[in-house]
């Protein structure tokens, strides 16, 4: 045994001594412990979005931590940064009469919004209503619900029973989803929960008409619309929670990782006031009996919003949208080489590159394979499903992701396949 750390969602037996050790980074690029350089072509896990090294974010939580570190929010108990944060949060999101339920990540959010989409219900005396629908690939996190209801069968499997009541719909299919909703019978649904893109799923982008049919389906029904922007917000879609391309406006949006750029973990729920109000009309009549340890927590909220600072000065969110097309354009010649089965980018600063199933099929693990091949190329991608999915900082130049898509393309030449490798293009 050549290490005690356990990786999530990792082959510990081929990560034990094995490991790429990161040492540090500064804007879009990443040092291993012998120094060499990576463009960190996936922000790390989907959050890096204002870049590594932001002195601002790290003064503003040190300044913090050297005034007050940490204090429960619970009961009447409040700290400013959390108050100012959820003020801010509040007036971005598109979101009817705002509240802001703080905690640790995106799985927190995700079973924090489930529960209280339950709760509404309860509390609204419509008691079978319970059932929660989601949707195949969308990725809602490892807590319990998030568990349940994800649309990606291995993460479901293997741990026995979970929470019930819950139906995965079809991908992109508005008639699949009405069908769901026809046979567990919508009088039964407390909540629908879906990606705007789904992220670890395998970056499936929207279809045309998707989200606004959901959103028409759930209002006509009384369903409450989750939207999980956990990936998709703070300018990953280039906008600041990603559902306002869609111009839609849902019950609750869930969000974590670019709300500090990922520099110090914080997620939440944005809460419509119409779902908040069961809790919040009557003193003594009804308390919500949930919440993190380290909701509200004060450096946490104040690195919040420092990156929020960054995002406004440079004018951060836009560049999710307009990267988007030099994103698409840059990995679309991988079309041509034999290993690829399909390129999806072209909505949001992420991407994905899928593997022919005869690579999959030949080559063991293909799609670390190719993860480690870019690797050597110097670039970091991370290894998804069939492929590998691409999500960088929104600092990156155009420059920059063309050395990105030739680092996938080094990766590609570099699986053991008996096929032949076309010459690059212009070769």
């Amino acid at each position: 045994m050549n290490t005690r750390l356990w990786h999530p969602f990792s082959d510990m037996a081929a990560v034990d001594g094995n490991e790429f050790v990161v040492d540090r980074a500064e804007g879009v690029w990443v040092y291993d412990e012998e120094g060499r350089r990576y463009l960190d072509g996936c922000a790390s896990l989907w959050y890096a979005n204002a870049g590594h090294g932001r002195q601002e974010i790290v003064q503003a939580a040190m300044t913090q931590m050297s005034k007050l570190e940490a204090y429960s929010c619970f009961a009447d108990i409040a700290n400013r940064p959390a108050l100012e944060l959820a003020d801010r949060l509040a007036a971005l999101a598109p979101v009817d009469d705002a509240r802001i339920f703080f905690g640790s990540g995106g799985a927190d959010a995700i079973d924090t919004a489930v529960k209280m989409a339950r709760g509404y219900w309860q509390a609204r005396g419509e008691h079978q209503r319970v059932h929660v629908v989601s949707r195949e690939t969308g990725y809602h996190g490892t807590h319990g619900y998030g568990t349940s209801i994800t649309g990606i069968p291995p993460n479901r499997e293997g741990w026995g029973v979970l929470a019930g009541e819950n139906t995965v719909a079809p991908l992109h299919d508005l008639d699949g989803v009405e069908k769901v909703f026809a046979e567990v019978g919508p009088e039964r649904i407390a909540a629908f929960v879906v990606e705007p893109v789904t992220g670890a799923g395998g970056v499936h982008l929207p279809t045309e008409g998707y989200i606004e049919g959901i959103a028409e389906l759930c209002r006509r029904h009384g369903v409450l619309l989750i939207i999980d922007a956990v990936i998709a917000g703070f300018g990953r879609l280039g906008r600041w929670f990603g559902i306002e391309r869609f111009g839609v406006r849902p019950d609750m949006i869930t969000f974590a990782k670019g709300v500090t750029s990922g520099y110090l973990p914080l997620g939440g729920v944005v809460v419509s006031g119409e779902v908040a109000a069961p809790w919040w009309t009557t003193p003594g009549e009804r308390t919500l009996r949930h919440g993190p340890t380290y909701s509200g927590h004060p450096t946490c909220c104040a690195a919040g919003l420092a990156t929020l600072d960054v995002y406004e000065r440079e004018n951060l969110i836009p560049r999710g949208e307009e990267l988007e097309t030099p994103l698409f354009e840059a990995l679309a010649p991988l079309l041509q080489h034999p290993y690829v089965h399909e390129v999806r980018a072209g909505f949001g600063l992420l991407a994905a590159v899928e593997l022919e199933q005869d690579v999959l099929d030949g080559v063991p693990d293909a799609p670390n394979a190719l993860l480690r091949g870019a690797r050597k190329a110097g670039v970091l991608v991370r290894g998804l499903g069939k492929g590998v999915a691409v999500s960088p900082p929104l600092t990156v130049t155009t420059d920059e992701l063309g050395l990105l898509a030739e680092a996938i393309r080094a990766g590609l030449d570099s699986l053991p396949v008996d096929a032949p490798v076309p010459a690059a293009p212009g070769a």
